[in-house]
């Protein structure tokens, strides 16, 4: 033993005592592992006698063993508490969800301007009512234990639950939006707003309608939120399910394998168009000439020009679905330029979405890194002449025209399109700015403090803040019978609290307030029969 270091020591010793422990009161799953893990921390060591563990194999297993010596309980025989959120989760703290709530408000304010209401559906439903809608990506739904004779999962989006809502509910036309979490087992990315558990925002119309008008008031909206949030740049990728379908079909695809080939597709916003390839010959099966065939199409951006176009292209026009999505793009398109919108509208043939619900236009709201030049739909074989950077999507949406169907007994269907904003995203981005900017983010909305100069004034602090309560003010006392006048003006200027309401003796005789304005430090007299009016001239933005 004169070769240990300090750790090896430390590492040999903990791995005694903690052995005591696990064999006293663990389970012999516990134990079993503990064993294992002494063993690799052995001195001897699995690679034989005097060989010793290195420096990184003795944190590792003095890690594990802290781990489970923290599940079987402490020194004192009581259970030792992991404090930490689970795994793709996280809490907000009141500066963070000031933030959130002004977002949520831009957001709300946008869906109720187009003349959406609101409904709300529980955080989980059926298993079978999520079954077999979201493709490939039904893998990531949160199945719960049986509870009673019910098969259960965590909605995965609101998009699924809208439409059984509907189905169930025998409505033919809404316009509503509906702000509430859904859970995905999906790889956590914290920094980038990728969780488990997040909100989504969707706003959706159903009902029998003309022809790309609610698509195009979707779009329209998605263009307000991000302006109104000042994000930075962005465009809306646009593009239809018929079109690529039609065009899987005349690169050669099979039609069993248009949906995965859709999937692949879809990662093109992450990977490179050689891996996707690659994925696509090798894992999918899909012939090589058929993948170069598919790249040729996918590298296509443009506007109305380019719909336009592949009209006329020799294998697009064969195909009636391609013919059918790309005259619709052209209509879309007219009905944009009517909403002032196509500035920022692009029309990506590399677009896919891989939820399997979608039936026809399909389109994603992108963030691009600052500073990078504005989208252009002029091109050039089918290339934009101006490049963007993508720095990740912050909406998306389409749509599915045959999910409410397959809930209807009768499959009954209700035509729909809908938008969902990634709200996580947008809160990452917002809080970003925020710790970037000098600008401090008020956490409460109290207008006035009401303060004392002198002692004994309680009662009077009390009586005041419930007239102001009484009259709709938003307005608090420190709690404590004499608080020093510094303590709290502080508490405003530290809070954000732009008004103070200060009470002495001279002022009570005089039926007077004492109104300090905390930005400028001035004061004024008012008489108590006017504080509320004055209250409210000062503080209505």
């Amino acid at each position: 033993t004169r070769w240990w270091t300090p750790e090896v020591r430390d590492a040999v010793r903990l791995k005694k005592e903690s052995y005591q422990t696990m064999l006293a009161c663990g389970t012999p799953d516990a134990v079993y592992r503990y064993r294992q893990a002494k063993q690799a921390c052995s001195p001897d060591g699995p690679g034989g006698k005097n060989s010793g563990p290195g420096r990184s194999s003795i944190d590792e297993e003095v890690a594990k063993l802290l781990e489970l010596k923290a599940q079987l309980g402490g020194e004192d025989g009581k259970h030792q508490f992991v404090l930490k959120t689970a795994k793709g989760t996280r809490d907000y703290n009141p500066k963070q969800m000031a933030i959130r709530e002004k977002v949520f408000s831009t957001i709300v304010s946008c869906f109720k301007r187009h003349g959406a209401e609101t409904i709300d559906t529980p955080v989980f439903e059926l298993k079978e009512t999520l079954t077999g809608k979201y493709g490939e990506d039904s893998k990531l739904i949160y199945d719960l234990k049986d509870q009673g004779g019910e098969l259960l999962s965590l909605r995965y989006d609101l998009t699924v639950p809208f439409a059984r809502y509907l189905a169930m509910n025998k409505i033919t036309n809404i316009k509503r939006y509906h702000i509430a979490k859904v859970y995905r087992r999906d790889n956590p990315a914290m920094t980038r707003g990728r969780y488990r558990e997040f909100y989504q925002c969707d706003f959706d119309i159903a009902g029998q309608y003309d022809a790309m008008i609610p698509d195009a008031e979707c779009l329209k909206i998605v263009h307000e939120i991000l302006s109104e949030l000042d994000l930075g740049d962005f465009r809306i990728k646009v593009n239809d399910r018929r079109i690529l379908d039609g065009m899987f079909a005349v690169c050669g695809v099979p039609d069993d394998k248009f949906r995965t080939i859709c999937s692949t597709v879809d990662k093109l916003d992450k990977m490179p168009w050689e891996d996707v390839k690659k994925e696509m010959v090798n894992e999918k099966g899909l012939s090589e000439e058929a993948a170069e065939q598919i790249g040729e199409y996918v590298s296509m951006q443009g506007g109305m020009d380019l719909a336009e176009r592949l009209l006329q292209d020799p294998k697009m026009s064969q195909s009636k679905q391609a013919c059918a999505g790309l005259s619709d793009i052209k209509l879309l398109f007219s009905y944009l330029q009517l909403f002032q919108v196509t500035e920022k509208v692009v029309f990506d043939l590399s677009l896919a979405r891989g939820l399997d619900y979608y039936t026809g236009v399909i389109y994603e709201g992108v963030l691009t890194q600052a500073g990078v030049a504005q989208v252009s739909t002029d091109t050039q074989n089918g290339t934009p002449t101006e490049e963007n950077v993508s720095v990740g999507s912050v909406a998306g949406g389409g749509r599915y025209d045959g999910l409410v169907g397959m809930f209807d007994p009768k499959g009954r269907k209700v035509p729909c399109v809908g938008v969902s904003i990634g709200i996580e995203r947008i809160f990452s981005i917002m809080e970003q700015k925020a710790e970037a900017s000098a600008e401090k983010v008020r956490t409460t909305e109290v207008q006035v403090m009401v303060a004392s100069a002198q002692k004994n004034l309680l009662e009077e602090r009390l009586k005041l803040v419930t007239e102001l309560w009484n009259a709709g003010i938003k307005a608090e006392v420190m709690y404590k019978k004499n608080p020093k006048l510094l303590s709290q003006l502080q508490h405003c200027e530290e809070s954000g609290i732009p008004l103070v309401a200060i009470l002495g003796e001279q002022e009570l005789k005089d039926g007077v307030v004492k109104l300090r304005i905390v930005a400028t430090r001035e004061e004024v007299d008012i008489s108590r029969a006017g504080l509320i009016s004055e209250i409210r001239r000062r503080t209505t933005s």
